[in-house]
């Protein structure tokens, strides 16, 4: 996937949350990774934004980063996904995954600006079809313990900053985590599927016969992705698209 010409021109409108404090700033935009002067009103320049890992080359399904781009990678085609797509703009690679890791773990209000508007471009850059616009956009949710110790869900801020400019419904009740469970990052495919294995429930009064639109920060064995999209079609989704920033690429067990 090229670069989204919109990085450069669409802006998104600032919204009440988190994320909006850092969006009203005073002095000049400087790049969050080089400390350049920002373009656009941005903290990122032009030339790092051109050198971000664009996931060009992916998986049609499930976003996978490919040789070649493909409609199916071969896990795809022997266990398709519960989801009807799942979009991410990025690889998860440097520069991305240090921007991705201050938001989520050091409080880093710039960076998660940055990383929603990115994500915002990519979608409104997206041909809309609407034989398949979602009605919903559901975030992942934290467990209630987890939440407490964060202090905030990174998935709920990308998602109150990127609604507004794509006309969506946040509905931050209709999935819930139902149990804790371990940090994801460490466990390898296997005991990621395990650990969060019937973790998810959802409101069928929220989602029944409506599309949604999963969104969270990274993909990375879609474990997650494929628990959470469960839990919604059992409760009566029509159908889930799953949004992230960022997929991994495969790694070798």
């Amino acid at each position: 996937m090229d670069a989204p010409a919109a990085v450069n021109a669409y802006r998104l409108n600032p919204v009440d949350g988190f994320l909006r404090r850092l969006g009203l700033r005073l002095l000049p935009p400087r790049c969050l990774l080089c400390r350049a002067p920002g373009a656009n009103g941005r903290e990122l320049c032009t030339d790092c934004a051109r050198d971000l890992p664009w996931n060009r080359s992916a998986c049609a399904r499930c976003a996978l980063p490919l040789p070649t781009p493909a409609a199916a990678c071969g896990d795809c085609l022997q266990h398709p996904p519960p989801f009807e797509r799942l979009f991410a703009p990025l690889r998860y690679a440097d520069p991305l995954d240090a921007l991705i890791q201050r938001f989520k773990f050091r409080h880093d209000l710039a960076a998660g600006v940055l990383l929603a508007d990115l994500l915002g471009d990519a979608l409104a850059a997206v041909p809309d079809d609407p034989a398949t616009r979602p009605d919903l956009l559901v975030p992942v949710p934290l467990h209630a313990r987890r939440l407490a110790e964060r202090g905030y869900n990174q998935s709920l801020e990308l998602a109150k900053r990127i609604a507004p400019a794509l006309q969506l419904r946040i509905d931050a009740a209709a999935l819930t985590r139902t149990r804790a469970t371990e940090v994801q990052s460490g466990l390898d495919a296997k005991a990621r599927r395990q650990n969060v294995h019937d973790a998810f429930a959802a409101d069928p009064d929220r989602v029944r016969d409506r599309r949604v639109a999963l969104l969270d920060d990274v993909a990375t064995t879609t474990a997650t992705a494929h628990e959470c999209s469960r839990a919604l079609l059992r409760a009566g989704a029509r159908s889930v698209h799953v949004w992230t920033l960022a997929r991994a690429p495969a790694r070798r067990e």
